[in-house]
């Protein structure tokens, strides 16, 4: 599986970004981010079989995840970021075509590189 993350950037506070994860087939996608000196966090996830997503509360009501199937890419729409946004983000896919969507980094066996987003306030 080869992943494609891009989108990221710097943005003012209160600002908007849409992060892509270009895949090479449909897969269980998830987006994480890792601040500086921070673990790697679960950001959202959308199933490989449908539209079903999921998000840290963190973030609900502010990104949004969906896919392209057309494109294989999946998105990560972030408004009204803040500046506890900023991370190095990555999408993550779990290839087992399982029943479950997790939040857990180690359940992902697919990365992409890092896009970084910084959000100044």
């Amino acid at each position: 599986v080869q992943l494609q993350a891009s989108g990221g950037g710097l943005v003012q506070a209160g600002g908007s970004l849409r992060l892509s994860c270009v895949a090479s087939g449909t897969y269980t996608t998830g987006w994480f981010r890792q601040a500086q000196g921070k673990e790697r966090d679960f950001v959202a996830a959308i199933k490989w079989s449908g539209p079903y997503t999921y998000y840290s509360d963190s973030v609900k009501g502010r990104f949004t995840v969906f896919r392209d199937y057309s494109k294989n890419t999946v998105y990560l729409q972030m408004n009204s970021l803040k500046p506890e946004d900023t991370a190095v983000y990555y999408c993550a896919v779990d290839s087992s075509y399982g029943s479950a969507t997790s939040s857990a980094p180690r359940d992902y066996n697919y990365w992409g590189q890092g896009t970084q987003v910084t959000v100044s306030s």
